[in-house]
């Protein structure tokens, strides 16, 4: 017998121990929302009726906490994050590790984040910087904290799709939904709960970093991979366009020798291996950071 949602949420929470910080906190999201959910709708139709009694007919349904954890421990396990680290095979070879980057679809979505990095740390940079400037310009007229509390609630939607691309493209297991908001709470308690939420200001943060994060992926691998092409295509220009030097200074003109031509083109194949490789690591590195910056508490 629960004499309260707090005390099921408790409960829930030591049952999933061991499960993954987002499958913890989605399914504490999803077991408040229902409870609470349920309780209010009870309340309205049987005013003064017995939260306990109410609360242990509802948690039949829904079921109990071991119950739930369990549902969810399976959930995670037929439903991983596409692009999961899979478990390391000791039979590959370093080599075949090394020259399999190619195939890991793993290295392809976390060197796609890196590119489109640049345009999403625009848009949440410019965002919240609007947000913020905006909000503090407006909090002495009346419509300053009904836009206040807009644009905290955005911040807390825009997590949560940063934290689908995260998952989606460097396959880091984020949370699939918002933080439970009791919607029956009044105005000034709802602006009172967003003000005072470590995970708004962690968001806020994280979406002004990515400015600058974007930036710096984006010049790094964008130049890796111009780099690695002009070499693969360095013997192909000087075949074909033989009057064109690599250097030219003054009037010092240099010509790729012949015979050296497959060593240009190896370098620049194995310049985009390293390229992905770097790309896996600092999507594991993001991955890890926006898991710290775009969690609840």
């Amino acid at each position: 017998m629960f004499n309260s949602v707090d005390e099921y949420l408790i409960k829930l929470k030591a049952a999933l121990q061991g499960c993954d910080q987002a499958t913890v906190q989605d399914a504490l999201a999803d077991a408040e929302d229902h409870l609470r959910t349920a309780l209010s709708k009870v309340e309205e139709s049987q005013p003064g009726a017995d939260e306990a009694g109410s609360l242990a007919s509802i948690i039949e349904d829904y079921g109990s906490p071991e119950e739930v954890a369990s549902a969810y421990r399976e959930i995670e396990r037929r439903l991983p994050p596409a692009f999961a680290p899979a478990p390391p095979s000791p039979n590959r070879s370093l080599w075949v590790r090394f020259f399999g980057v190619v195939a890991e679809p793993r290295a392809w979505g976390a060197l796609l984040y890196m590119i489109i990095s640049l345009l999403t740390g625009i848009l949440y940079f410019t965002w919240a910087v609007t947000g913020l400037s905006l909000s503090v310009g407006l909090i002495v007229l009346i419509i300053g904290l009904p836009f206040l509390l807009l644009f905290l609630l955005s911040v807390r939607g825009l997590a949560l799709v940063e934290g689908r691309i995260v998952e989606a493209l460097l396959g880091v297991r984020m949370p699939r939904r918002s933080l439970f908001v009791d919607k029956t709470k009044g105005f000034w308690a709802r602006l009172k709960e967003l003000v005072f939420s470590w995970l708004v200001w962690k968001s806020l943060l994280y979406m002004l970093l990515m400015l600058p994060l974007g930036v710096i992926y984006f010049t790094i691998f964008i130049t890796l991979i111009s780099l690695g092409l002009s070499l693969i295509a360095l013997p192909i220009v000087q075949l074909y366009f033989s009057h064109i030097p690599l250097i030219s200074i003054n009037s010092i003109r240099y010509f790729v020798p012949l015979w050296t031509m497959p060593f240009w083109a190896m370098g620049g194949a194995l310049v985009l291996l390293i390229s992905m490789h770097f790309a896996k690591l600092l999507g594991r590195v993001q991955g890890s950071f926006a898991k710290l910056m775009l969690m609840g508490e």
